[in-house]
Parts: C-alpha cells; sequence; structure tokens
C-alpha cells in the first residue's frame, strides 16, 4: 500500500502547486493602486481610491480623465466589458465553443459590428476625441497587467484589444438587456388578435386599470368582461404547454423618483434612482467621480459608469442629478411582408424589391469559421424561421438609436437643460428623472423617439403601401416632458407613466402593472417633507400591497372549512393569515399566496399559452400581463369562462392551492421551511463561477436570503434585481448614497472584489461620493 500513500501524496503536491501557481500569478496582474506610472496623458493624473475602491480621477482636462477612466477599467474589469461587446455583436462562440452558438447567430441578424463601425465614424470631433482617448486607456490599462486577467487563462484564450467601436457595441448590449430583439411581442399578440373575438382580445390585452400610478394623472378605464360567450381557443386545451408560465409584464423593472426643494425642509430637491438589472459578479456598474479643468473652471461628476464607455450614467454633477428607468414603452415593429410566387421579392409602396442578402462569419473556438447568410429589407432584417415571413424595425439599427451625446448631460446646470438633451441622446429609450441644484425636478424620455404610422403598434403590419411606416424621428418639441410639478414629486417604475396622444405616441412595449409605481408614489405622498433617507426606506419597501388582494380571496372563498378538513390544510391556512403582507425573508405566508396566484392565472390561461406554444411563441412574449384579466374573471364566476378541465372557478382556484402547496413541499421539504428567504436564495456569480462549479465557492458571492419581489420597489429575486441604490441632491452630494452589489473589481485578489456587497445585501448606507483616500495611483505624461 505504500505505492498508492506514494500516488496520493504525489497528486495532493501536485494540486497545491497548480493553486500555488495559480494565486502567484493572480498576485502578479492585481491592477495597480498606488505608485506612479507613464501614460499617454497630456498632464499627470491622479487616481484616489477609498476603502471600497471607488475610483476619484483629477485630470487637467476631460480627455486625460476619459485616458484614466479607460484605464481603470481595463484594469478592473476587462473581461466584463469583453463579454458585452461580444453580447452584441455575435462573438462569444470565439471565447466559449459551440454552446454560444446558437445566441451568436441571434445577435448576428442586427449586424452590430457593423452598425458601431458606423456610428463611431460620424461621431462629432469632440465625442471622438473622448471616445480615442478612452479607448487607448484601455489598452494600456490592459497591458499593465502584464499577464492578461485569469478568465482567459481558463478559456484558454487571448483578449483583443479595444477598438472605439466597442464601445458602441456595450451601448447595444444594453439595448438588448432592455428591449426585445426578436419581435416575438408582436407575433404573439398578432396571433391572438387572429384568433380571438375581437371584443375577448380587448380585455385580454388591456392596460391594467386596477393600479393606476400615472404622473400626468391620467387614467383608463377597465374593460370589462365580455357579455358574448368565452371563445373555445381559451376554453378547450389542444395540447398541454410545456411552459404555461406568464410574465406579469416585461419583468425587467428599475424605480427613480424625486421630490423637489418645495417638499424638503431647506429647500433641496432629492432623486432616488435604482436600476433593475441581472445580479452578477461584479456587477453592471462601477462607481466614479471625474474632476477636470475647463476653461479656467472645475467640472466634476460623480456615479456609475458602465465600463466598456467613457461615460458616467447616472449620478450628479453638482448642478443636477439624474437617473434612469427603462421606459417599456414601444421601439421596434414587426413587419407583415407581402412575398411573390418564390418568395424573392417583398412588396412596398414603390413596387416588388429584392433582398439583400448579408455574409457573416462567426469564429468558434475549436471549430472551422461558420459562414451564415441573413437577408434584409429596406426596413430591416428578416426574422428568424419560423417567422421569416416578417421583418424587425428596431431603433437599435438606426444611427439616431447610438451615439454618446449622453456625455451632454455632465455639463446641463439646470433640469430644464438637461430635459432639452434628452432628445438627442442615442441610448434604449429611459424615463429621465433630474433633481436641479435650484430645487426643480423634471421627467422626458431620453433616447430617440420614431415618427411613425401605423395601424396598430402591437400587431404585425403590412407596410406595402404608404398605410404604415416610419417617417423620421420627433424633435425636441414632440417629446412629452414633465418640469416643476405642483405636486412636488414625480416617480416612474416601469408601468404606464403618461396618457392619450403622449401614450399612442410612445405606445406599450410591455408595461409593468402599476403597482409598484403605485407603492412609490403612495410613499412619497405620505410625507409632507422629505431627506435622503426617507426616499432610501421606499426603495427597500417591500410590503406586498399587490398580494392582500389575493391573500382575502384565499380566506374569504378559497379555504372553506369544509376545503380545509379534506385536504389538511390549517397549517396552510394558518399561514396564509399570519404573515403575507411582506416579501420579507422569515414569511412563509408570502411564499404560499404568490405562489397561488401564479398556479391560478397559469391554470386559467393554459389553453392560450398552448396555443402560442403550437405557434412556437409563449404566454411569456405577450406585452399584456394576464393578472388584469384574470381578477376580473374571478370576481364574475362564469361557468363557461374556465377552461374545459374545470368545472367551476372554485374548483380551478382550489386546485390551484393544492398545486402550488405540493410544488413547495416538493421543493423544500414541508411548508415550515418554505419561507420566502428559503425561496429567494440569491445566486449572484461570476460568469465562469456558474460554467465551472469548482470555482464557485470562490468567485461567487454568498448565497444569502433575501427580501424584496416584483410589484414592490424593493425588487429582487434570485438574480435580478438593483444594481445599485443612489439618493443624491445635487449641490449635497455629501449626504447622498451610493452602493452597487459585489464591488468594484473582477480580480477576485483585489480588496474591491466584494467591497460594497455587505452594504448592499444588507441595506446600509454607503456615501454618494468617495470617501477618505486609501490607493493613490498617478500617471504622468510619457517622456
Amino acid at each position: 500500500m505504500r505505492w498508492l500513500k506514494w500516488i496520493l501524496l504525489s497528486l495532493l503536491a501536485l494540486i497545491v502547486l497548480s493553486l500555488l501557481s495559480l494565486y502567484l500569478a493572480l498576485k502578479s496582474n492585481q491592477p495597480q493602486y498606488d505608485g506612479q506610472i507613464d501614460g499617454a496623458v497630456e498632464q499627470s493624473v491622479e487616481l484616489d481610491r477609498d476603502a471600497q475602491g471607488y475610483l476619484s480621477i483629477q485630470a487637467q482636462s476631460r480627455s486625460d480623465a476619459a485616458y484614466a477612466l479607460g484605464f481603470s477599467h481595463a484594469q478592473e474589469r476587462f473581461f466584463q466589458m469583453d463579454l458585452l461587446r461580444r453580447n452584441s455583436a455575435g462573438e462569444l462562440s470565439e471565447l466559449f465553443g459551440e454552446m454560444a452558438l446558437d445566441l451568436d447567430q441571434k445577435r448576428r441578424l442586427h449586424r452590430f459590428r457593423h452598425r458601431a463601425e458606423l456610428g463611431y465614424k460620424v461621431l462629432p470631433a469632440e465625442q471622438k476625441l473622448l471616445l480615442d482617448r478612452y479607448t487607448a486607456g484601455v489598452n494600456d490599462g490592459l497591458q499593465q497587467l502584464g499577464l492578461p486577467p485569469f478568465e482567459y487563462w481558463l478559456l484558454q484564450a487571448s483578449p483583443r484589444t479595444w477598438t472605439a467601436a466597442d464601445s458602441f457595441l456595450a451601448l447595444y448590449s444594453m439595448f438588448l438587456d432592455l428591449q426585445g430583439s426578436q419581435g416575438k411581442d408582436e407575433l404573439a399578440m398578432g396571433l391572438l388578435k387572429q384568433q380571438l373575438p375581437a371584443d375577448w382580445y380587448q380585455f385580454l390585452m388591456q392596460h391594467s386599470a386596477d393600479w393606476q400610478a400615472a404622473m400626468d394623472g391620467s387614467e383608463v378605464s377597465a374593460v370589462p368582461v365580455p357579455s358574448s360567450a368565452y371563445p373555445a381557443v381559451l376554453k378547450q386545451q389542444q395540447s398541454a404547454c410545456t411552459d404555461c408560465g406568464l410574465f406579469d409584464s416585461r419583468d425587467i423593472g428599475s424605480n427613480n423618483f424625486a421630490v423637489a426643494g418645495s417638499r424638503t425642509a431647506d429647500g433641496r430637491a432629492i432623486l432616488a434612482d435604482d436600476m433593475h438589472l441581472g445580479i452578477r459578479v461584479p456587477g453592471t456598474w462601477f462607481k466614479a467621480r471625474l474632476q477636470w479643468q475647463q476653461e479656467g473652471e472645475t467640472k466634476w461628476v460623480a456615479g456609475v459608469t458602465l465600463p466598456g464607455t467613457p461615460a458616467v450614467v447616472a449620478g450628479s454633477n453638482g448642478n443636477i442629478a439624474w437617473g434612469f428607468t427603462n421606459s417599456t414603452a414601444d421601439w421596434s415593429d414587426v413587419i407583415a411582408l407581402k412575398l411573390d410566387d418564390k418568395a424573392e421579392r417583398y412588396q412596398t409602396d414603390d413596387g416588388w424589391q429584392e433582398f439583400s442578402y448579408q455574409n457573416e462569419v462567426i469564429k468558434v473556438k475549436g471549430q472551422p469559421d461558420l459562414v451564415r447568410q441573413y437577408k434584409e429589407t429596406i426596413w430591416g432584417p428578416l426574422l428568424p424561421e419560423p417567422f421569416s415571413g416578417y421583418a424587425l424595425r428596431w431603433v437599435a439599427h438606426d444611427p439616431q438609436g447610438a451615439n454618446f451625446n449622453l456625455l451632454q448631460l455632465e455639463q446641463a446646470d439646470s433640469a430644464k437643460a438637461a430635459l432639452q438633451i434628452a432628445s438627442r441622446v442615442g441610448v434604449p429609450t429611459q424615463n429621465l428623472l433630474v433633481a436641479d441644484r435650484q430645487g426643480v425636478i423634471g421627467w422626458t424620455l431620453i433616447g430617440a423617439l420614431p415618427e411613425r404610422q401605423l395601424t396598430d403598434m402591437d400587431t404585425p403590419q403590412d407596410w406595402s403601401t404608404a398605410k404604415n411606416r416610419w417617417t423620421g424621428y420627433h424633435a425636441a418639441k414632440a417629446y412629452p416632458a414633465i418640469l416643476n410639478p405642483k405636486s412636488g414629486q414625480l416617480w416612474t417604475a416601469n408601468s404606464r407613466m403618461i396618457g392619450g396622444d403622449d401614450l399612442a405616441l410612445i405606445g406599450n412595449g410591455g408595461y409593468d402593472l402599476g403597482a409598484r409605481a403605485q407603492q412609490i408614489r403612495d410613499g412619497l405622498t405620505a410625507l409632507p417633507q422629505h431627506t435622503e433617507q426617507s426616499l432610501q426606506q421606499i426603495q427597500l419597501d417591500h410590503r406586498a400591497l399587490m398580494l392582500a388582494r389575493w391573500q382575502k380571496l384565499l380566506l374569504d372563498q378559497v379555504l372553506t372549512a369544509d376545503f380545509v378538513a379534506e385536504h389538511q390544510l390549517t397549517s396552510y391556512r394558518d399561514y396564509v393569515m399570519k404573515d403575507a403582507s411582506q416579501a420579507s425573508i422569515s414569511s412563509v405566508g408570502y411564499s404560499l399566496v404568490r405562489a397561488f396566484r401564479a398556479k391560478t392565472i397559469e391554470l386559467a390561461f393554459a389553453p392560450l399559452t398552448a396555443l402560442l406554444e403550437t405557434h412556437r411563441l409563449s404566454g411569456r412574449d405577450l406585452k399584456f400581463s394576464l393578472e388584469t384579466a384574470t381578477w376580473a374573471l374571478i370576481q364574475q364566476p362564469r361557468p363557461d369562462t374556465v377552461p374545459a378541465s374545470f368545472t367551476s372557478w372554485k374548483s380551478l382556484l382550489q386546485q390551484a392551492v393544492l398545486d402550488s402547496k405540493q410544488a413547495l413541499e416538493q421543493q423544500q421539504g414541508s411548508l415550515a421551511q418554505a419561507n420566502w428567504g428559503a425561496l429567494n436564495t440569491s445566486q449572484i456569480q461570476h460568469p465562469l463561477g456558474a460554467a465551472i462549479p469548482a470555482l464557485g465557492d470562490w468567485l461567487n458571492m454568498p448565497a444569502m436570503p433575501m427580501n424584496g419581489d416584483s410589484h414592490m420597489p424593493r425588487v429582487q429575486n434570485k438574480v435580478h434585481g438593483q444594481s445599485e441604490r443612489m439618493v443624491v441632491s445635487p449641490g449635497h452630494e455629501a449626504d447622498g448614497l451610493l452602493v452597487i452589489p459585489a464591488g468594484q473589481s473582477g480580480h477576485p485578489l483585489s480588496p474591491f472584489y466584494q467591497a460594497d456587497h455587505s452594504f448592499w445585501l444588507h441595506e446600509k448606507w454607503l456615501g454618494f461620493l468617495p470617501g477618505k483616500t486609501e490607493y493613490l495611483l498617478k500617471i504622468e505624461p510619457k517622456a
């Protein structure tokens, strides 16, 4: 047995040596935080960092500040930047092989690398200079590391240098994250409009009148349950759906809200912003404060930056503070093509047109290059099979869609000036909320707003005549806006924020129900005066107000004495009665009511989701939540409006109790263990930590139970939630809050790898401005 012992010791030694080599290699390519280096700057630049790694750049020019920001982004986050550009360009297969090929082929439909290169060429000279200086900083920062970031060793790949066009690709990745890119929402809506009588289509696909919180005070009227017979296609399930789930909305979230000087003790305006995105390691945002000299004045801006781009995305410049939520309006349209007999030409207002063809070469790791051909129309690319009879028109495909005019917000000195800039900015169109130093607040849309003439913005339309078309982009005067409202408060949360002609102008891209927005609005209204701390409390509010009526339904109508006794539901009922009011980690009752609601909607519309699946679509593609329709049907429990597998609404609701209870017990072992924290445990992972489980404990954030859920301000699930929390008053930044999940750095040995995480996870305060300097790096001009 001595030989076995020798082998085991040898293996152990080999493992130890391998780990030691990995550790030493990681130590050797850590970002540089102290000392002095030479760089391509015109004058000396200082890069200060506090204990959390919050970066403060002091430069003599904005171009030198851009260089220093690019240098720091590359040192801390280059792999994540690389993933952003590869994601939108469809170039992930070059790193990850065949597993990423399907995604790459979908992405190539948009030809974003080509569009990025065109976008860079037409940039104004000042922006081109900043992008060039940023790019130089990125490449110098990468080179200064010596060895490539560790992810490339594990993937046996080499990093590719950054180009100025790659910053456009990082921006296009945000389009893909925030807007639909495949047109499936309109295809799904079009199918239902074809299959359903008009009255039932209008009833099902209606804006929620139950949770109205539009900023302009507009209201929509509820569409009543039609008196006509329930459509057979909604009653008789032809085949079982494999995924019967339904989104409550686009399910992407974000909150921002503000109070004017009239609503604070000292006349300050305060802005709160928490953008909801996928949470990963490292996070989306990188905190930075830039300071430079311009025409004899000191300029500065602080907040969150997107590694890969040179701008502060959300933050404050001392005169204005600004933040975003996704507008969730309609920024793309699907065109139903009229094809000739051979499907080689399509009809336009100018006659028959031939398709253009684009060859895309996809590099696949370990395999020969793949060449894919894509067909395009004058309006946009053809959608992939089985929807090749349709083309996609999308703001992201146009030059107006992407630019770097966001940089102009750095110079804005009032809320009014910021709103005037908004129409010129090329980003995924967002709700821009601004607060200024004079106590004024304002809202508008920021991003390109298409001018269009369409019969129906929600379903595919025939563009073969001039009846349906886009005619250009709107000028600033057409943009809906609110400046200095009498109430002294503004709020957005991805729901319908305006009505009437303004709503008709922007359409619906999948609005949230409005429960979250209503809860924020009411939280603002509840206090005559606000502080930074009171706005943070609204951000952290996880009361389950939307579920209250579902809890009452359970207790008053579903959990009857006979039903409870027959199925031994006494403890179930007790949990529902006790603690369903909040999405808190200890609550079992919340888990039960939430699961009951989801199962009820699923059972009620299983025939509809099965219908969509037969056409390669999903219930999750619909623009409207079926919460509104489900609740209305429950309140008028007609026997004909339940699926054929149920005799009544009561039997469906009771089955929803049994099914959801059984699923939770199977998942958690018992109801007592089905508290919300157990179901909502974080999975905040590094991309390679998820792909290589052996690295998970080292790279991922610890799994922790979390408060919060959808339909409340504290949006949080396992992998999605508040990607930052910011509360700031321009002119009073020292009193503000700024915290991100995980930390500043993507290097696992950096002291900043998870430096913010405890503050974010445990809802603690962390200042908006950098703290005391702990590290200082100077970049001096090269000799």
